[in-house]
């Protein structure tokens, strides 16, 4: 594997496991497209509007965590299988399993698409965290149906 994909992807999910936004926006392209495959309609495009997105779901929690797991390469495509702590400000605690599927151009990560279980977090999940996601900013949407 590629030092340079090594180093932006895990990079990428440091900085996000810290939430510092500003660093997560250091490692995606202009034209980054950001996508939770279990609802492909509601993806972001560009750095700005993909951390519009992950602020929505992680901004409000009282805890998350990534945790490191596979990372296996065939150049510029680099799959990461981890998982995610996540907590809630109730008290509600779940670990989110994923397998993301990132490709890096040039030292940035242009496409981010991310398999999990949606049932999973709806398992452990507060019932306001999804009507607070129904009430937020979605001027982040972008529909990747079509390009996934």
């Amino acid at each position: 594997m590629n030092a340079v994909e090594t180093e932006a992807v895990l990079g990428l999910w440091q900085a996000l496991s810290r939430r510092d936004w500003d660093a997560v926006k250091t490692f995606l392209s202009a034209d980054c497209l950001y996508v939770d495959m279990p609802v492909p309609a509601l993806a972001a495009r560009g750095p700005d509007d993909i951390v519009k997105r992950l602020k929505m779901g992680l901004a409000p929690l009282a805890g998350y965590e990534n945790h490191d797991g596979v990372l296996v390469s065939n150049g510029a495509d680099v799959l990461y299988e981890h998982s995610e702590t996540w907590t809630f400000e109730t008290g509600e605690q779940g670990l989110l399993r994923f397998v993301t599927v990132h490709k890096v151009v040039d030292g940035k990560i242009t496409v981010w698409k991310d398999y999990w279980d949606m049932n999973s977090l709806v398992a452990f999940a507060p019932p306001n965290h999804f009507e607070n996601l129904a009430s937020g900013d979605v001027s982040w949407v972008f529909d990747a149906s079509g390009l996934v």
